[in-house]
């Protein structure tokens, strides 16, 4: 009997565990799927302020000002240019099935945050050119053809709240040539 309860435990542990894993890739609306109705692909949006009643991404912290890019590269690569602010900057980067595979801060970056989205097939397809070397250009490879960037920066006080996000404002992530 002990052995049939143990077995029973480890069983639904098991169960709990695999659903729980689960869940993300058989969700019908995930975030991506969500925000692909409110927003355009390669076009950094930025986000209203959250308030209690309504967040467009949920558990949003109302001291960051928050950016989307969905992305697309089915055509060609993405630019990801973002100007750090006064106290801290990121850009996170997912699949479209909520999968982080890149972050990077001000903090590691400098004044600007600058770099490169592609496919595999789009990296491999780089020209060689001896004069840009790995420091001139952050290259970022995507495990898949679409996903979300996500830039936040944080507002340190209330009053320059404006300010940050006129800084964010000249952010872009557009196709490049």
């Amino acid at each position: 009997m002990l052995l049939f309860i143990a077995f029973s435990v480890v069983l639904g542990a098991i169960a709990h565990i695999v659903s729980i894993l689960a869940m993300p890739a058989l969700a019908e609306r995930n975030a991506y799927a969500r925000l692909s109705e409110l927003m355009d692909s390669n076009v950094l949006t930025l986000l209203p302020a959250p308030t209690p009643q309504e967040q467009t991404l949920p558990m949003t912290d109302p001291a960051f000002i928050s950016a989307i890019c969905l992305y697309d590269l089915s055509g060609a690569p993405l630019k990801v240019r973002v100007p750090a602010t006064a106290d801290y900057t990121s850009v996170s980067f997912y699949t479209s099935e909520a999968l982080a595979f890149y972050a990077l801060s001000d903090q590691a970056a400098g004044k600007v945050i600058e770099l490169d989205l592609m496919t595999s097939k789009q990296k491999a397809a780089l020209p060689e050119d001896e004069e840009i070397t790995a420091a001139d250009r952050l290259v970022i490879e995507s495990p898949s053809r679409e996903g979300i960037v996500a830039v936040r920066a944080f507002v340190r006080e209330r009053g320059m709240r404006e300010l940050v996000r006129r800084q964010l404002e000249a952010a872009t992530c557009t196709p490049s040539n």
